[in-house]
């Protein structure tokens, strides 16, 4: 399923980002390749976040709960786009500029949300 991610990712931004005559993508200016590569990465490890939550052995505590919102609000552009691929469905020119946009984000709420979780 990642790896459909990352090739769907790719096969979008090549064909639709308007910063591909740039040769650099996203917050960070990566190149295509590391950029999809980034972007396969930060949908894991929200996901392992997510999941992290789910399976505390005590309630979450406030905090804990309004980060997590807070990153799945963040990364909802992310999350559409992968749930629209394992769908089958295509993803539109705004949606994909929207995950470029916001993946560095994502990736920094997630990390807000682990450093608060017990080790």
């Amino acid at each position: 399923m990642f790896k459909k991610l990352l090739i769907a990712v790719t096969v979008a931004l090549l064909l639709g980002c308007n910063t591909m005559l740039l040769g650099s993508y996203g917050e960070q200016n990566q190149t295509l390749e590391a950029f999809a590569q980034r972007v396969e990465n930060v949908f894991k490890f929200q996901n392992s976040m997510t999941n992290a939550v789910m399976l505390l052995e005590t309630e979450p505590s406030e905090t804990i709960l309004d980060a997590e919102q807070k990153m799945q609000l963040v990364c909802e552009p992310l999350n559409e786009y992968a749930s629209r691929e394992i769908d089958g469905l295509s993803a539109d020119f705004a949606l994909q500029k929207r995950v470029e946009q916001t993946a560095v984000s994502c990736e920094k709420a997630a990390q807000q949300l682990q450093s608060l979780l017990p080790h």
